[in-house]
């Protein structure tokens, strides 16, 4: 429903944003940076018109050098908007590959060159993991949720799995723990009531510090931090 009320509000800088969007993921005249930029435009404009507030914290924590990837919960289609309206620093995403054919999805992925993983297939995730690890040592941002999928309980969350965290220590990166709270709200509740979603930009864990851990211990600790948060502002 909401979705929907973001398209008619919209619509006429729908089609351009479209158009722009498209030619992104076509064009090498194209920079990333200003790829992402007309993404994150279209993402301020399309929360502006859904009613949807993005409410930030911890923006100073995000790295100012490139080559970092964000670890964020997993609730639900609108956590990714969620990171493209507010990050300051242009990044892209790994996603389901079920995800790849949905209308201007298909699009942003091409324009921001993300990419698709398919996780019965173990040696296509190796591929992935792999060609994200030189692109953070080449210093490209990337998005993982750790989780494998959107927990579809609320605040909730469900394990962080070690095989996600990989990249990271192969290219021995920043990992910024980030924690979504009432992301599940906007796309996944039937209302299109105004609704507040909270992203927390969580201290790095920087490679001196997770050297010596493996991939699962990593895992539990970010998610740890993400549930500290949750706890103190009160989550169910």
């Amino acid at each position: 429903m909401r979705i929907a009320l973001m398209v008619v509000r919209i619509f006429f800088k729908a089609i351009v944003y479209f158009v722009q969007i498209s030619y992104c993921g076509h064009s090498r005249k194209v920079t990333f940076e200003q790829a992402y930029r007309i993404i994150q435009n279209a993402a301020k404009n399309a929360n502006r018109a859904g009613r949807v507030t993005v409410e930030v914290h911890g923006e100073e924590n995000i790295p100012k050098e490139d080559g970092f990837i964000f670890f964020p919960n997993h609730q639900g289609m609108f956590d990714v908007l969620a990171f493209l309206a507010t990050s300051p620093r242009p990044f892209t995403f790994v996603f389901k590959k079920e995800a790849a054919n949905l209308p201007l999805v298909k699009q942003v992925v091409r324009a921001l060159h993300a990419y698709a993983i398919d996780r019965e297939d173990i040696r296509q995730s190796m591929t992935v993991i792999q060609s994200m690890t030189e692109d953070v040592k080449n210093g490209r941002n990337f998005l993982i949720f750790a989780e494998g999928t959107r927990s579809r309980q609320g605040n909730k969350l469900l394990d962080f799995k070690g095989g996600s965290f990989k990249s990271a220590t192969k290219a021995k990166c920043p990992i910024v723990p980030c924690a979504l709270i009432d992301s599940f709200k906007p796309f996944d509740e039937n209302s299109i009531k105004p609704v507040t979603v909270k992203l927390f930009y969580l201290p790095p864990m920087y490679y001196e510090e997770y050297k010596d851990m493996k991939t699962v211990e990593i895992a539990a600790e970010v998610k740890r931090r993400i549930e500290q948060v949750h706890m103190e502002e009160g989550c169910e």
